[in-house]
């Protein structure tokens, strides 16, 4: 890996549904075995230029999501190498079964991009909003979940998704997203990201996606407050970097887990069954408590449902006290 760590709370010019759009087009540029199918929200995710360029391996399914899925899967079996995105809500419970059958339990590989994930879903409202969407994707067997934080960390797991063997799913902001990273950055998927650590830490912060600069945010509030923490990027949810976890939860004691998806089937509780297996250890979870999406901005929602610094500094202080 080759991780730039900007971590300055800042919007990034830079929408992410242009850095899968470029990415993808410089890929299908170098491999004429690339495809890509939409169900009809290319203008939402600027790939536009995919149609235009590729036409001939650019294709449009329609606001028919599970039939989306299908062709896919037959391109798959072809030997073409695919990409299919809807919003997460759409590119998960709309299409499951078609994913898991046509797909998954077929053996070929689909690489499934769902965008809008969880809150940033924002004035699309509840029906809209995917809190549950990599929980589906969780339970597939041998699958691969990724949740990145910003523009160059979904570009960089986008150029290595297309030699992921079976089913991926990939949820992400479209656009308004923090900048985290620099240009350039490259990571691994299976592996995290250690943002921050000392041999003084008292807790492991484990996050992913938006929840990473609340994170950071978190880290130096309760650095102000003489509290150390170790602050880790897990943007691979499946698979799990294990390893990384189980040190973390050696060397400092306690564990929060931070994600914008709801806490009782996501990367709370990918962790927590690894440390149930290896090292048990104490753990608090931030994220939707159980709870379904609401129409609103994002910041509204963020506070609604707990998803900002201030609840991570009291998870992580509740977690410190309970060792």
């Amino acid at each position: 890996m080759n991780v730039k760590l900007i971590g300055e709370h800042k919007k990034d010019s830079r929408a992410c549904r242009d850095g899968l759009a470029l990415t993808l087009n410089e890929m299908m540029a170098e491999d004429k075995s690339i495809c890509y199918v939409d169900c009809d929200l290319m203008g939402c995710i600027n790939t536009k230029m995919l149609r235009k360029n590729y036409p001939d391996r650019a294709f449009e399914a329609g606001i028919a999501e599970a039939n989306g899925a299908g062709v896919a899967a037959g391109l798959a079996a072809t030997g073409k190498k695919v990409f299919y995105h809807s919003f997460g809500t759409f590119s998960s419970r709309r299409c499951y079964d078609q994913i898991y059958m046509s797909a998954a339990y077929a053996g070929l590989s689909v690489r499934v991009l769902g965008s809008d994930a969880g809150v940033t879903a924002a004035f699309n409202g509840g029906t809209h909003m995917p809190l549950e969407d990599a929980a589906m994707y969780l339970s597939i067997p041998e699958t691969t979940v990724l949740d990145p934080a910003d523009y160059d960390q979904l570009a960089s797991i986008t150029r290595q998704l297309v030699n992921v063997e079976g089913v991926s799913y990939t949820r992400f902001v479209r656009k308004g997203i923090i900048q985290v990273y620099g240009e350039g950055s490259e990571f691994e998927i299976g592996k995290g990201v250690v943002l921050h650590e000392s041999d003084k830490d008292v807790a492991t912060i484990i996050t992913s996606g938006i929840m990473v600069d609340e994170s950071l945010k978190a880290y130096e509030s309760l650095q102000a407050e003489g509290i150390s923490v170790r602050v880790i990027d897990m943007f691979t949810w499946k698979p799990l970097d294990e390893e990384l976890v189980i040190k973390a939860a050696k060397e400092t004691g306690a564990i929060v887990t931070a994600e914008n998806h709801n806490v009782t089937c996501g990367l709370g509780s990918v962790v927590a069954n690894c440390l149930a297996k290896n090292c048990p250890t104490i753990q608090e979870f931030v994220g939707v408590q159980d709870l379904f999406g609401e129409v609103g901005p994002q910041d509204y929602l963020m506070d609604r449902f707990g998803l900002r610094a201030a609840n991570i500094v009291e998870a992580v202080k509740k977690a410190v006290s309970r060792k």
